[in-house]
């Protein structure tokens, strides 16, 4: 399904402005469908004036639909919907008396011109599900009075607002509680959802009549209230914006559209929502995160000091045997606890692996070279990891480190060279040295190494992956790891 903006670029004359103000149209037009009971259609006209293409289509909550296809992509040629021809040349609303029928549905069509400045954009299409109607209650008279005026707001200019959009992902819906107050800022209808929402901020009276804003007021602690001018330009509905607000046991977002159908102000629309539930589980998550990052600090601080410890153990040792297998230990503790320190200052179980790839390099090349001078650097990205990949692919490059400064190297300079390749759910790492090589006859399979055996029992058992070792390219030793990862985990692409 082509989007708004390759409709545009394909078949308008649109240009970025227009755009822009038809896409803070349709981020509202679910309201608009829900308080019309009414299926939408974006019609815009062709650059060529033979026709329109539907750039966008809206299916309503509150009723049942008047289209089971998808129109978005479809053209109609002038002549075909005269409704939308005549909103379109005469720049009004356009109705019908009498039904269409569609599959046995009657449908009622209204054309409303969307306006910019002095130009029309486009028409929007109304079309409503006829079938079932019955006497309308007091609320969907609300609804569909506050959508006819919201309709000629469309067709006079007046709405959507310029730069208005909700702060709040969970904006409030036409169901969830839904108010319209006069010019004064007092209630003419309130929804029972609406009543529902203010009977638990402690509202035991009727909304109706009442003035929102004092109303309010009266019932939320100052200290949760927000700033004044908000609170009034919201609830006294003069400004297009939200605000969340409430008591100790109940929070909910208000959001308000100014009604000016005819270019006066003549009171507003004002949906609000309950969110007491979703600001719990938010504080929960925060509170779990950080739980979780203290883990990791803590589990850090631990290996730091069980490497202390090591080292000093390692130093009372008179054995060199004792004293370089501590000395391996300490390492691998410590390639453990960057892993670790990363994940303590992370959002979630994340790691960014070139910082931890670059600080491993650094640890076992200063650390284990021993009269030779080894070098490193780093080719290609590793990106983000989980830390159940990060945790034993560390310990893996840190023993091949160690191995390729310790085994590859005499007393005379070198360079090491780690190279990280991602493809669609695999990690390929390859680490190459200069030294003297492999001795003759080495078979990684049938190594008695601890070093070696750590890396393929990680590599294997824990990673999945698989595990590669013998000569480089121009000398040298090349180890090759390619482990599964996840797909789509590198989020800083």
């Amino acid at each position: 399904m082509p989007s708004l903006t390759e409709l545009v670029r394909a078949h308008t004359d649109l240009d970025a402005e227009d755009v822009a103000w038809l896409q803070l149209l349709l981020a509202d037009w679910q309201i608009i469908a829900d308080l019309s009971f009414a299926d939408l259609v974006l019609w815009l006209p062709d650059r060529e004036g033979s026709g329109y293409w539907a750039a966008a289509q809206m299916r309503p909550t509150t009723g049942p639909t008047a289209y089971v296809d998808d129109l978005v992509g479809a053209f109609v040629p002038k002549g075909r919907r005269p409704l939308i021809d005549s909103a379109h040349e005469h720049e009004r609303v356009a109705r019908e008396g009498d039904p269409e029928w569609r599959d046995d549905i009657p449908v009622r069509v209204e054309a409303i011109p969307v306006r910019r400045g002095s130009r029309i954009l486009g028409v929007i299409a109304r079309n409503t599900n006829l079938l079932g109607v019955r006497t309308p209650s007091r609320l969907e008279l609300a609804y569909l009075q506050t959508a006819t005026d919201l309709a000629q707001m469309i067709a006079g200019g007046h709405f959507p607002f310029p730069g208005q959009r909700s702060d709040h992902a969970d904006s409030p819906r036409v169901g969830d509680g839904f108010v319209r107050i006069d010019a004064a800022g007092r209630v003419t209808y309130a929804s029972p959802n609406a009543l529902s929402v203010y009977r638990r901020l402690g509202l035991s009276a009727d909304l109706t009549g009442l003035d929102l804003a004092e109303t309010t007021r009266s019932l939320v602690p100052p200290g949760r209230r927000p700033d004044e001018e908000t609170l009034s330009a919201v609830l006294g509905g003069t400004a297009p914006r939200d605000t969340e607000t409430g008591t100790e046991d109940t929070t909910l977002i208000l959001r308000a559209i100014p009604l000016r159908p005819t270019g006066e102000h003549l009171g507003a629309l004002v949906l609000l929502r309950d969110v007491t539930d979703l600001r719990r589980r938010d504080r929960e998550l925060v509170t779990k995160d950080a739980t979780i990052r203290e883990i990791h600090h803590r589990v850090k601080n631990n290996l730091q000091t069980v490497a202390a410890l090591l080292r000093l153990q390692a130093r009372r040792i008179e054995s060199p045997e004792g004293r370089e297998a501590l000395e391996e230990a300490v390492r691998r503790v410590g390639s453990i606890a960057i892993v670790h320190e990363t994940l303590s200052q992370a959002f979630d179980e994340y790691v960014d692996f070139d910082d931890v790839a670059d600080r491993l390099r650094v640890m076992v090349t200063e650390v284990s070279s021993r009269g030779a001078t080894v070098s490193s650097r780093r080719e290609g990205r590793f990106g983000t990891l989980t830390a159940e990949v990060a945790t034993p692919l560390a310990m893996v490059l840190t023993e091949v480190l160690q191995n390729a400064v310790e085994h590859g190297f005499g007393e005379g300079a070198g360079a090491i060279t780690v190279t990280a390749r991602r493809r669609p759910g695999r990690l390929q790492v390859t680490v190459v040295d200069d030294g003297r090589g492999l001795p003759a006859g080495f078979d990684l399979a049938g190594s008695t190494s601890l070093g070696l055996s750590i890396v393929r029992t990680l590599v294997e058992s824990e990673l999945d992956g698989v595990l590669e070792m013998g000569p480089g390219p121009q000398g040298g030793t090349r180890v090759m790891i390619d482990v599964p990862i996840e797909r789509d985990v590198d989020r800083s692409v």
